[in-house]
């Protein structure tokens, strides 16, 4: 071999040393926002008007450390403006625990009210980018309700997406319903501190906010009177043991339930949110229970830091649409929070609205979109 050969050998072996000794070290980056893949979505669950729609799988942080979540982006149509499209996350409602029923494998559960609603924010100029949560539609478990993780979600979503996307700007706002109304002022509550110097936090949208859920959670037990209520609530109070039972194993939740409460909390987590609620429609509660949950130490402050809604700390204004008429959550003790979050002279900005859970979503836009304007003004 030639003195030349042999130098173009030796760089050759060396830079395919360099690439098989770098490359484990760029596919174990687990830092959060880190994107794992990206794939095309498909159309039918794409949100209508969009330009085009991706998939995302990226890291983020769960409760013992890295986490992997998924999630969707939708570009809206026409010309990218100078600067970018401006970001909504969108925290999205209940969809059942499988991974099936993640809102970028299956699409919304009620696409004619979620797809209305997105739809506007698009026509506005919006991209939409839209978290499953970590743990939903990806590997491991789903902590439902778990307010510091689902922020984390949200979050890193928005890392992934305008680290994927140029045409995005690092401007945002997080908008939510239902569970997540909770996970998007959880989110207002930590964004600036969760998403750092790289993006641009302005503010947040909530409607039917599950406000105080953790003081009726801590009731919980076979005490409860055996009054049968409907499916919606069964539904919302199977769900969030399952999350208790993903986020904190040490409390061994199963010792609580009796077989009949384990097996609906293990099928719960298997199936989607409209083929899991005939399963608990008019059972009693108290009969899925063998001791109450008030037994475990220090409950009340387990459940608050688990899924108990901030009431301080808020660095950027944020606007609450309640419905007077929802019964998915506990419209007075809504109505209570908001108060509190006045009191505590957090920048909120409350509106009630003749409606229900579902219909407060369509009536709040003509505050929302003027408001989320505002913030980007």
């Amino acid at each position: 071999m030639t003195r030349f050969a042999a130098v173009v050998a030796a760089v050759v072996i060396a830079m395919l040393f360099s690439l098989v000794v770098a490359a484990p070290a760029v596919a174990d980056d687990r830092s959060p926002g880190t994107v794992v893949s990206a794939d095309s979505l498909p159309v039918e669950i794409r949100v209508p008007g969009s330009a085009d729609a991706y998939r995302l799988t990226y890291w983020t942080t769960g409760p013992d450390g890295p986490a992997l979540s998924s999630g969707a982006v939708y570009l809206p149509p026409g010309p990218t403006p100078a600067g970018g499209w401006p970001v909504v996350a969108w925290a999205h409602g209940t969809l059942g625990l499988g991974d099936q029923c993640a809102y970028s494998v299956r699409g919304p559960l009620r696409p004619e009210r979620d797809f209305a609603y997105l739809s506007t924010w698009l026509s506005k100029g919006y991209a939409i980018v839209a978290s499953d949560y970590a743990g939903h539609g990806v590997a491991g478990p789903t902590h439902y309700l778990n307010g510091i993780v689902e922020a984390h979600s949200v979050v890193d979503m928005v890392k992934a997406s305008t680290a994927t996307y140029a045409s995005l700007s690092d401007r945002w706002v997080v908008i939510g319903q239902s569970q997540g109304a909770g996970a998007a002022l959880t989110t207002a509550r930590y964004a600036t501190e969760f998403g750092g110097s790289g993006l641009d936090y302005r503010g947040a949208v909530a409607t039917g906010v599950p406000a105080d859920i953790e003081d009726v959670v801590a009731l919980l037990g076979p005490g409860v009177p055996p009054i049968a209520v409907g499916e919606n609530l069964n539904t919302y109070l199977v769900y969030i043991l399952s999350g208790l039972r993903a986020t904190f194993p040490a409390l061994n939740i199963d010792s609580f339930l009796t077989q009949r409460g384990v097996d609906l909390v293990n099928r719960a987590e298997t199936v989607c949110y409209d083929e899991f609620g005939p399963s608990v429609d008019g059972v009693a509660i108290g009969s899925l229970f063998t001791k109450p949950l008030s037994s475990i130490p220090g409950v009340s402050d387990i459940l608050r830091n688990f899924m108990g809604i901030p009431e301080n700390g808020y660095d950027r204004p944020f606007f609450i649409g309640q419905g007077l008429l929802d019964t998915d959550v506990v419209t007075p003790a809504t109505i209570a929070f908001a108060a509190r979050l006045t009191a505590n002279g957090q920048p909120v900005t409350f509106r009630p609205y003749p409606s229900d859970h579902d219909g407060t979503m369509a009536l709040s836009l003509a505050d929302s979109v003027p408001f989320v304007a505002r913030l980007f003004g």
